[in-house]
Protein backbone atom coordinates (compact mmCIF):
# COMPACT_ATOMS: atom_id res chain seq x y z
CA UNK A 1 0.00 0.00 0.00
CA UNK A 2 1.22 3.65 -0.50
CA UNK A 3 -0.31 6.65 0.90
CA UNK A 4 -0.30 9.72 -1.47
CA UNK A 5 1.75 12.21 -0.62
CA UNK A 6 -1.06 14.37 1.30
CA UNK A 7 -1.58 18.17 0.73
CA UNK A 8 -2.21 19.49 3.71
CA UNK A 9 -0.53 22.28 6.12
CA UNK A 10 1.30 20.79 7.46
CA UNK A 11 3.36 19.41 4.21
CA UNK A 12 6.53 21.46 4.85
CA UNK A 13 6.59 20.74 8.87
CA UNK A 14 6.90 16.81 7.48
CA UNK A 15 9.62 18.03 5.08
CA UNK A 16 11.93 19.49 7.91
CA UNK A 17 11.30 16.43 10.10
CA UNK A 18 12.63 14.19 7.98
CA UNK A 19 15.99 16.65 6.72
CA UNK A 20 16.53 18.00 10.13
CA UNK A 21 14.93 14.97 13.12
CA UNK A 22 15.77 11.80 10.53
CA UNK A 23 18.26 12.24 8.16
CA UNK A 24 20.54 14.54 9.52
CA UNK A 25 20.76 12.14 12.64
CA UNK A 26 21.98 9.44 10.25
CA UNK A 27 18.72 7.41 9.14
CA UNK A 28 19.81 6.33 5.62
CA UNK A 29 17.18 4.22 4.79
CA UNK A 30 14.90 5.87 1.69
CA UNK A 31 11.87 3.49 1.66
CA UNK A 32 11.54 4.80 5.68
CA UNK A 33 12.27 8.29 4.67
CA UNK A 34 9.77 8.63 1.73
CA UNK A 35 7.31 7.03 4.26
CA UNK A 36 7.58 9.31 6.94
CA UNK A 37 7.39 12.29 4.67
CA UNK A 38 4.08 11.15 3.25
CA UNK A 39 2.10 9.16 6.54
CA UNK A 40 0.35 12.52 7.90
CA UNK A 41 1.62 11.74 11.59
CA UNK A 42 -0.83 14.65 12.84
CA UNK A 43 -3.83 12.80 11.86
CA UNK A 44 -3.02 10.54 14.84
CA UNK A 45 -2.54 12.64 17.66
CA UNK A 46 -5.54 14.46 19.28
CA UNK A 47 -6.44 18.44 18.17
CA UNK A 48 -4.82 19.98 20.99
CA UNK A 49 -1.20 18.16 19.87
CA UNK A 50 -1.89 18.53 16.22
CA UNK A 51 0.63 21.72 15.85
CA UNK A 52 3.04 19.71 18.02
CA UNK A 53 3.02 16.88 15.91
CA UNK A 54 5.98 16.84 14.07
CA UNK A 55 8.15 18.19 16.72
CA UNK A 56 11.09 15.43 18.52
CA UNK A 57 9.37 14.17 21.53
CA UNK A 58 6.38 11.89 22.13
CA UNK A 59 3.47 13.00 22.71
CA UNK A 60 0.42 11.87 24.88
CA UNK A 61 -2.52 9.51 22.96
CA UNK A 62 -4.71 9.09 25.66
CA UNK A 63 -5.17 5.75 28.31
CA UNK A 64 -1.44 6.38 29.33
CA UNK A 65 0.21 5.74 26.23
CA UNK A 66 2.31 7.87 23.89
CA UNK A 67 3.19 7.99 20.16
CA UNK A 68 6.74 7.62 20.03
CA UNK A 69 9.30 10.46 19.14
CA UNK A 70 9.66 10.20 14.81
CA UNK A 71 13.22 9.86 15.01
CA UNK A 72 12.84 6.37 17.46
CA UNK A 73 9.97 5.15 15.12
CA UNK A 74 12.66 6.06 11.95
CA UNK A 75 15.48 3.93 14.04
CA UNK A 76 13.01 1.17 14.92
CA UNK A 77 11.83 0.73 11.21
CA UNK A 78 15.36 1.43 9.75
CA UNK A 79 17.12 -1.80 11.86
CA UNK A 80 13.86 -3.82 10.58
CA UNK A 81 15.19 -3.14 7.14
CA UNK A 82 11.96 -4.19 5.36
CA UNK A 83 11.40 -5.43 1.81
CA UNK A 84 7.71 -4.58 0.18
CA UNK A 85 7.11 -8.20 0.23
CA UNK A 86 7.05 -9.04 3.70
CA UNK A 87 4.66 -9.99 6.62
CA UNK A 88 5.14 -8.24 9.75
CA UNK A 89 3.72 -8.24 13.26
CA UNK A 90 3.26 -4.73 15.53
CA UNK A 91 2.67 -5.42 18.77
CA UNK A 92 1.61 -2.68 20.58
CA UNK A 93 -1.03 -0.29 17.82
CA UNK A 94 -1.33 2.71 19.98
CA UNK A 95 -2.31 5.68 17.44
CA UNK A 96 -1.36 3.52 14.31
CA UNK A 97 1.23 6.22 13.30
CA UNK A 98 3.38 3.40 13.38
CA UNK A 99 1.01 0.77 11.42
CA UNK A 100 0.66 3.17 9.04
CA UNK A 101 4.15 3.66 7.77
CA UNK A 102 4.94 -0.46 8.23
CA UNK A 103 1.96 -0.68 5.66
CA UNK A 104 4.31 1.03 3.42
CA UNK A 105 6.91 -0.64 4.27
CA UNK A 106 5.84 -4.08 4.09
CA UNK A 107 2.88 -6.25 1.86
CA UNK A 108 0.79 -7.32 5.17
CA UNK A 109 0.73 -5.44 8.72
CA UNK A 110 -0.97 -7.34 11.67
CA UNK A 111 -0.80 -5.62 14.90
CA UNK A 112 -2.07 -5.53 18.41
CA UNK A 113 -3.40 -3.51 20.62
CA UNK A 114 -4.82 -4.51 24.13
CA UNK A 115 -6.80 -0.78 24.80
CA UNK A 116 -9.60 -1.51 22.79
CA UNK A 117 -10.10 2.11 22.65
CA UNK A 118 -7.12 2.76 21.06
CA UNK A 119 -7.29 0.19 18.48
CA UNK A 120 -10.89 1.13 17.08
CA UNK A 121 -9.22 5.33 17.36
CA UNK A 122 -6.22 3.83 15.10
CA UNK A 123 -8.42 1.44 12.80
CA UNK A 124 -10.60 4.40 11.70
CA UNK A 125 -7.82 6.67 10.84
CA UNK A 126 -6.01 3.67 9.08
CA UNK A 127 -9.43 3.05 6.95
CA UNK A 128 -9.30 6.79 6.35
CA UNK A 129 -5.66 6.53 4.59
CA UNK A 130 -6.58 3.24 2.76
CA UNK A 131 -4.32 1.30 4.94
CA UNK A 132 -5.87 -1.76 3.38
CA UNK A 133 -2.99 -4.53 4.11
CA UNK A 134 -3.15 -3.72 8.07
CA UNK A 135 -5.19 -5.87 10.23
CA UNK A 136 -6.05 -4.21 13.46
CA UNK A 137 -6.42 -7.33 16.56
CA UNK A 138 -7.67 -6.43 20.15
CA UNK A 139 -5.29 -8.74 22.55
CA UNK A 140 -2.44 -9.25 24.77
CA UNK A 141 0.44 -8.77 22.15
CA UNK A 142 2.83 -10.34 24.81
CA UNK A 143 1.59 -13.71 23.18
CA UNK A 144 2.14 -12.66 19.59
CA UNK A 145 -0.27 -13.72 16.96
CA UNK A 146 0.37 -17.88 16.47
CA UNK A 147 -2.77 -17.80 13.97
CA UNK A 148 -0.80 -15.74 11.46
CA UNK A 149 2.90 -16.63 11.75
CA UNK A 150 5.05 -16.86 10.87
CA UNK A 151 6.69 -13.60 9.98
CA UNK A 152 9.41 -12.03 8.29
CA UNK A 153 9.81 -9.17 10.94
CA UNK A 154 8.08 -8.06 14.47
CA UNK A 155 8.25 -5.01 16.22
CA UNK A 156 7.74 -4.33 19.86
CA UNK A 157 6.31 -0.67 20.81
CA UNK A 158 6.33 -1.31 24.50
CA UNK A 159 9.49 -2.24 26.73
CA UNK A 160 9.53 -6.16 27.70
CA UNK A 161 11.36 -7.69 30.92
CA UNK A 162 12.84 -10.15 28.57
CA UNK A 163 12.34 -11.41 24.78
CA UNK A 164 8.65 -12.97 24.97
CA UNK A 165 9.49 -16.57 23.90
CA UNK A 166 6.45 -16.61 21.52
CA UNK A 167 7.64 -13.85 19.53
CA UNK A 168 10.92 -16.05 19.20
CA UNK A 169 8.74 -18.78 18.18
CA UNK A 170 6.66 -17.11 15.38
CA UNK A 171 9.24 -15.06 14.03
CA UNK A 172 10.37 -16.68 10.56
CA UNK A 173 14.29 -18.13 10.55
CA UNK A 174 16.26 -15.46 9.02
CA UNK A 175 13.77 -12.77 10.26
CA UNK A 176 14.30 -9.69 12.58
CA UNK A 177 13.02 -8.61 15.16
CA UNK A 178 13.07 -4.80 17.51
CA UNK A 179 11.99 -4.19 20.71
CA UNK A 180 12.60 -2.57 23.85
CA UNK A 181 13.88 -4.85 26.83
CA UNK A 182 14.27 -3.79 30.50
CA UNK A 183 12.75 -2.11 33.39
CA UNK A 184 11.23 1.49 33.61
CA UNK A 185 15.10 3.34 33.72
CA UNK A 186 17.34 1.24 32.37
CA UNK A 187 15.89 0.16 28.72
CA UNK A 188 17.89 -1.26 25.69
CA UNK A 189 16.58 -1.42 22.02
CA UNK A 190 17.70 -4.75 20.82
CA UNK A 191 17.76 -6.57 17.09
CA UNK A 192 16.90 -9.97 17.56
CA UNK A 193 17.70 -12.14 14.55
CA UNK A 194 17.47 -15.40 13.60
CA UNK A 195 20.16 -17.01 11.39
CA UNK A 196 19.83 -20.75 11.07
CA UNK A 197 18.24 -22.34 14.10
CA UNK A 198 19.85 -19.41 16.02
CA UNK A 199 18.91 -16.36 18.06
CA UNK A 200 21.79 -13.44 17.87
CA UNK A 201 20.97 -9.75 19.85
CA UNK A 202 22.44 -6.60 18.96
CA UNK A 203 22.15 -3.77 21.44
CA UNK A 204 20.72 -0.48 19.30
CA UNK A 205 21.15 2.24 21.85
CA UNK A 206 18.83 3.47 25.11
CA UNK A 207 15.19 4.05 25.34
CA UNK A 208 12.43 4.71 27.18
CA UNK A 209 9.11 3.02 26.27
CA UNK A 210 5.80 2.25 28.55
CA UNK A 211 5.46 -1.45 29.80
CA UNK A 212 4.55 -4.34 27.94
CA UNK A 213 1.22 -5.62 30.19
CA UNK A 214 0.64 -9.20 29.49
CA UNK A 215 1.38 -12.41 29.85
CA UNK A 216 4.75 -12.39 29.09
CA UNK A 217 5.30 -8.75 29.70
CA UNK A 218 4.69 -6.43 32.68
CA UNK A 219 1.86 -6.76 35.13
CA UNK A 220 -0.91 -4.09 35.28
CA UNK A 221 1.07 -2.45 38.05
CA UNK A 222 3.95 -1.82 36.68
Amino acid sequence: MTIGVQSDRFVAQRQKMVAAQLRARGIRDERVLAAMGRVPRHLFVADEYRDSAYEDHPLPIGDGQTISQPYIVAFMLEALALDASETVLEIGTGSGYQTALLAELARQVYSVERIESLALKAEAILQRLGCSNASLIVGDGSRGLSEHAPFDAIVVSAAAPRVPQPLLEQLREGGRMVIPVGPADAQELQLVRKPEGRTVVTNLEGCRFVPLIGEQGYGEGW
